[in-house]
């Protein structure tokens, strides 16, 4: 295996990270509040970053994700990506994908998951004509979105406009944009055969895997930064080895979260199974990405408790991906179910 990125995936990554530097500040992201940031939204459609998705797979979606996460960027791009660009591309129809892949790559549609599938009493349920019906309690970047991928009861795949369903604004750990999704009859146009669903969560755990990624190596650069130039008892923090182990400890972390993103995507865009290498890159992302996000929060001392501090805002996407799409105990449990049957999906 080669997890080396091309020469496209790594300019992308390059005009991702200079975009995402110059518009992505804190400053803007304070005044953001809990929304999302319609101009850097258009300057990263415009780049044509939406297209190199598609270019580069899942691979180069992962290291676009990343450099959202360093920044923690307020903008749909990788549930948009996952559950819209590469979810048409892989499991669209000839016709969905020529009408509906313009409008994701223009920045005109933007969609996002109702994942993973809700077992509650308000299941989504599949009726006659594609009318849907049930809710979902919160689906990131709701708000933004202009349509919404949902699995029913079933886990049968549904595309549905948002125009026609309800959106209810709620808040989560993370300011991602959320709402509740109220389904009254709204219809829904199926995407991809039976089975899809497992396909489409696998490739979106590895993204957030990969977002997560970013979150903690932008934590762990802004604490490397504070204890380079803090001074205790005449010498800097970083001079300490307690400072150091624990420092030493969250980059190891960060980087076992990147090299499991990275091989899982890989496996995806070569057409091999990727079911357990989807779930393990899900594990640390969620544990080792808490522990990571906690670390940068504590290597700044008194002034990680500062609610206004940019490693505040990573504190907080780290604590929301560690808990989307599963959290530890459960991607362990089903990970261990897989390797019991013997038969990677």
């Amino acid at each position: 295996m080669d997890f080396t990125p091309t020469e496209e995936q790594s300019a992308a990554r390059a005009l991702a990270a200079r975009i995402l530097g110059d518009l992505a500040t804190h400053e803007r992201l304070a005044a953001t509040g809990t929304g999302s940031d319609p101009e850097l939204w258009r300057a990263l459609c415009a780049a044509g970053l939406s297209e190199a998705v598609l270019e580069t797979g899942l691979l180069g979606l992962v290291l676009l994700a990343e450099e959202q996460g360093r920044t923690t960027a307020q903008v749909p791009f990788t549930a948009s990506a996952v559950y819209g660009l590469l979810t048409l591309a892989r499991h669209g129809t000839r016709k969905q994908r020529a009408r509906l892949l313009p409008g994701l790559l223009a920045g005109t549609m933007v969609v996002t998951g109702a994942f993973p599938a809700y077992d509650g009493q308000g299941a989504v349920r599949a009726g006659p004509g594609g009318r849907l019906a049930g809710a979902v309690p919160w689906v990131p970047w709701l708000r933004d979105a202009t349509h919404v991928l949902v699995p029913d009861e079933t886990r049968a795949l549904w595309l549905v406009a948002l125009r026609g369903a309800g959106v209810e604004p709620v808040e989560l750990t993370a300011p991602w944009s959320a709402g509740r999704l109220v389904l009254d009859g709204a219809r829904g146009e199926r995407v991809g055969v039976p089975g899809a669903y497992a396909g489409v969560l696998g490739a979106a755990r590895i993204a957030f895997a990969g977002l997560q990624a970013g979150v903690c190596a932008g934590a762990l650069a802004r604490a490397v930064a504070y204890t380079s130039v803090r001074e205790q008892f005449g010498r800097p923090l970083s001079a300490h080895q307690a400072v150091q182990l624990r420092a030493a400890d969250a980059y190891m972390d960060t980087e076992a979260i990147r090299v499991t993103a990275y091989e899982a995507a890989w496996r995806y865009d070569e057409g091999l199974s990727y079911a357990e290498e989807a779930l393990t890159a899900a594990w640390w992302a969620a544990e080792a990405g808490t522990r990571v996000v906690h670390a940068g929060q504590h290597l700044h001392g008194g002034l990680g408790a500062d609610l206004d501090h940019p490693v505040h805002r990573h504190f907080l996407w780290g604590r929301q991906l560690g808990a989307y799409l599963g959290c530890g105990t459960e991607l362990l449990a089903e990970l261990g179910d897989l390797l019991a049957k013997g038969t990677p999906a």
